[in-house]
């Protein structure tokens, strides 16, 4: 098992100075909800609600909140959301996928269709982009949860495939099937993790050029700031010259 991919993952994610408290808040609720209503509401009974709450809590959420999504869904009161998934193409070539939870499928595709439209993309069919991704488990630990070496040994014994390790953290990678399995596994030695969660990984990069990084931030912002938007990934690379004459 490598200690690093030949490309790195790049995923699109706002940090959390960049979002209004509320928004995010409103979807690691409603993540909660689904997963809890999917499945049984004991988090130690249902791998993907306790990867939702390992989320919410990664991003200081209150404990009355998270036990506010999961009563949600267990009182026969919630809306009844529904998965959905969007491809396209944004500027410069770069594939992207969308997932969203939604209670109303036109009003998503919609918004969705008019940020690729507004901000220099194309919105696809189903499996338009996916090839230029694999379908992975994604396990991220911060930094602090320790050296290389330890992040390294831990992934390996739980029977993970690979890891990332940057001064922004660890990202740990495994077959899908695996996560429930792989994530248990890691508590054991690491404690609790940021986030547990199927994840998009990409297989190759597309280098973006100056004059079409700043229209391509717009589009994954536009996508960002909707309410049903939950994840976004692309293949992007962006490289320091390009990052430092946008932010000049």
């Amino acid at each position: 098992m490598a200690g690093h991919s030949k490309f790195k993952n790049i995923m699109f994610r706002k940090g959390a100075q960049d979002k209004k408290r509320a928004k995010l808040f409103t979807k690691l609720a409603k993540e909660i909800t689904v997963a809890a209503k999917m499945g049984m509401p004991d988090p130690d009974h249902n791998p993907r609600l306790r990867s939702a709450i390992a989320a919410a809590r990664a991003q200081s959420m209150p404990k009355d909140n998270i036990q506010r999504a999961i009563d949600k869904a267990t009182g026969g009161d919630s809306e009844n959301y529904e998965e959905a998934r969007y491809e396209g193409y944004g500027p410069g070539n770069v594939a992207v996928i969308v997932e969203a939870l939604t209670d109303n499928r036109n009003r998503t595709a919609a918004e969705v269709r008019s940020a690729f439209n507004k901000n220099g993309g194309t919105l696809g069919e189903t499996n338009s982009v996916a090839f230029n991704f694999a379908r992975v488990g994604l396990i991220k630990y911060p930094a602090d949860a320790g050296s290389e070496d330890k992040i390294m040994e831990a992934a390996i014994l739980s029977g993970a495939q690979d890891v990332e390790s940057s001064e922004d953290g660890h990202d740990i990678y495994c077959e899908p099937d695996d996560l429930n399995e792989v994530q248990k596994a890691l508590e054991e030695s690491l404690g609790e993790p940021d986030s547990a969660r199927l994840d998009w990984r990409a297989l190759n990069t597309v280098d973006v050029q100056e004059k079409d990084a700043q229209t391509l931030f717009d589009l994954l912002n536009t996508l960002d700031d909707s309410d049903d938007v939950q994840y976004v990934a692309a293949n992007y690379e962006i490289d320091d010259a390009v990052m430092a004459s946008l932010e000049s």
